[in-house]
């Protein structure tokens, strides 16, 4: 079981790999195809906007793996629906208020510190704040301040695709609606098994291999993007 358990992780490391070297993984990840279509269309377009928003979400690994530590021991359905929630509040408000003032942070820094997410909730799920430097972080407050970091992650890029004035009020909202409707698809999945997985007697050991893992892959993001940055300053 323990074999199949590290096989089941380098896989896992596997496919990250193979999912940040696709060049669209340099900045936060918004398709070639869905670039082209924001940069031509002008006006309100509700239902388009809600389907780029939810596959924006449920495709997007960063916001997979914070959303997952975020939940990973949390068991009443009142504390998910709290965190998630203020998750949800964060990236919603930077990301609805940083396009419409065209606020932009470079999208390299944004998503390092992104990955930099990953990495703390890791480090929160293996008690490391406490163990090794004695304190213990405000987790509700950290997941909004996160929260915010990941919406000025979307804003970023969308404002570099230059959207359009026309109905961006509505586009916008309707945008944020299909990410969050993607967030709770991806939500849903992530609990389901999550559930299977928590019926494991062996699941308190996996646990603290898995987020070992989800820490590395945090650094990993987190070096993939500086490495970004510097190149694309050359």
């Amino acid at each position: 079981m323990q074999r199949k358990t590290r096989s089941i992780m380098f896989s896992t490391v596997v496919l990250f790999l193979a999912a940040i070297s696709s060049s669209e993984a340099f900045a936060h990840a918004v398709a070639e195809g869905d670039k082209g279509y924001i940069q031509e269309i002008t006006g309100t377009h509700i239902f388009a906007f809600m389907y780029l928003g939810a596959k924006h979400m449920v495709t997007g690994y960063d916001h997979i793996l914070f959303l997952l530590g975020v939940i990973f021991f949390l068991y009443r359905p009142k504390h998910i629906a709290l965190y998630v929630s203020l998750f949800a509040l964060g990236h919603s408000t930077t990301m609805l208020l940083g396009v419409y003032f065209n606020i932009g942070i470079n999208s390299y820094i944004i998503d390092a510190i992104i990955g930099l997410s990953v990495v703390y909730k890791a480090m929160d799920n293996l008690g490391a704040f406490q163990r090794w430097f004695g304190v213990q972080p405000n987790t509700k407050l950290a997941t909004l301040l996160f929260g915010f970091c990941h919406g000025f992650g979307l804003s970023s890029k969308i404002i570099d695709y230059d959207i359009s004035p026309d109905g961006l009020v509505p586009n916008l909202l309707a945008f944020n609606i299909g990410v969050e409707l993607g967030q709770l698809l991806a939500l849903g999945a992530i609990l389901i098994l999550m559930g299977y997985w928590r019926r494991h007697t062996h699941f308190y050991r996996q646990a603290y291999s898995a987020n070992v893992v989800m820490m590395s892959l945090g650094f990993m993001l987190i070096g993939y993007q500086l490495t970004g940055y510097v190149v694309a300053q050359h």
